[in-house]
């Protein structure tokens, strides 16, 4: 069952997703992250400009080590979040294909005399999440060697030649494998033939909910500061300047933070996305994301709330019944 998510084609769900949610995190799950896709940034002075814009540290990048970082604005909005994989002679940037024009020309914007260019890789690529405790096991069936962490290496699946790295979309054990878009069912179906559940994005969203990693354009875009959000793994303290960096360091320094996205579960009814969260009548948030926790099986949700009731226990309202902020997992 397929359906459209922001402009991509993506599976919901192969068959029950409370089997898919089992795998993701207790078996191996193979998920169609055809929402990613990769940009190529070569020339000489690839290195040190994308280390003056990433919140990550992209200087001291070898050769088959990755780095995730975001893009922000000068006023430390979010703009992109990106994976950054270092080659012997290009970089390689992993960032969702709804993000990737306005990431491009924010880019672009700031190429003044750095010798860089930005592109496609040739061919077309797409990528396949391989998550769960599982994962390890099925890949090694399959003849690939372990990725040890913060690395990525090019290998072969199904005689396929794929690009395998040490990243989880939902924070948990997991490869990604970027594949040529033509060889992608062939790797799929290997994947499924060694043991993968064939995982939808209901179940993957339940889980990336629970754990609490924001989506591109969902929990975080143009609007949010990089200092509302859980990610703080994503920004180096220590690289130095990049931009937006100031408004981090300041905010950070200062505790200036006035909303921060956190877990929330419901009683009552599932909100919409936008919803209003209200305390004794006031705005004081909104919903971002909505799913069904598979373990508790109870309505969980992301939500940027005001710090005045962020704290874990603050019970707030919605029209559909009341929210209560709660510490990740909200499983």
């Amino acid at each position: 069952m397929h359906a459209d998510d922001r402009g991509v084609e993506l599976p919901e769900r192969f068959t029950d997703p409370r089997r898919e949610y089992a795998a993701l995190t207790a078996g191996c799950a193979a998920v169609d992250l055809g929402f990613r896709t990769l940009v190529r940034a070569s020339g000489p002075d690839r290195a040190s400009f994308l280390q003056g814009m990433l919140t990550c540290d992209v200087a001291t990048l070898a050769p088959g080590r990755l780095a995730q970082g975001l893009l922000l604005t000068i006023q430390g909005r979010v703009t992109a979040d990106v994976r950054v994989l270092a080659t012997a002679d290009v970089l390689l940037l992993d960032v969702d294909v709804r993000a990737r024009a306005a990431m491009l020309e924010a880019l672009e914007k700031l190429l003044v005399a750095d010798d860089v260019e930005l592109g496609d890789p040739s061919p077309a690529h797409t990528a396949i999440g391989v998550e769960g405790p599982g994962a390890a096991a099925v890949l090694a069936a399959l003849g690939l060697e372990a990725v040890p962490p913060g690395e990525h290496a090019e290998t072969r699946v199904a005689g396929v030649v794929a690009r395998a790295l040490d990243a989880s979309e939902v924070r948990g054990p997991g490869r990604v494998l970027h594949v040529a878009a033509d060889g992608a069912a062939a790797v799929w179906d290997a994947l499924v033939a060694a043991g993968a559940e064939p995982c939808g994005m209901q179940a993957v969203e339940a889980r990336r909910i629970e754990v609490g990693v924001p989506r591109i354009g969902v929990d975080m875009d143009g609007s949010t500061l990089a200092i509302e959000l859980p990610v703080e793994d994503l920004i180096s303290a220590t690289k130095g300047c990049y931009l937006g960096q100031e408004v981090v360091a300041r905010g950070t320094a200062r505790g200036q933070v006035q909303r921060r996205l956190v877990g929330v579960r419901f009683d009552g009814g599932v909100p919409a996305r936008g919803a209003s969260l209200r305390h004794a009548g006031k705005d004081v948030g909104r919903v971002t994301s909505v799913a069904r926790a598979r373990a508790a099986d109870a309505p969980i949700g992301l939500a940027l709330v005001r710090r005045e009731h962020w704290a874990p226990g603050s019970e707030l309202e919605i029209d559909a019944g009341r929210a209560c902020v709660a510490p990740f997992p909200l499983a």
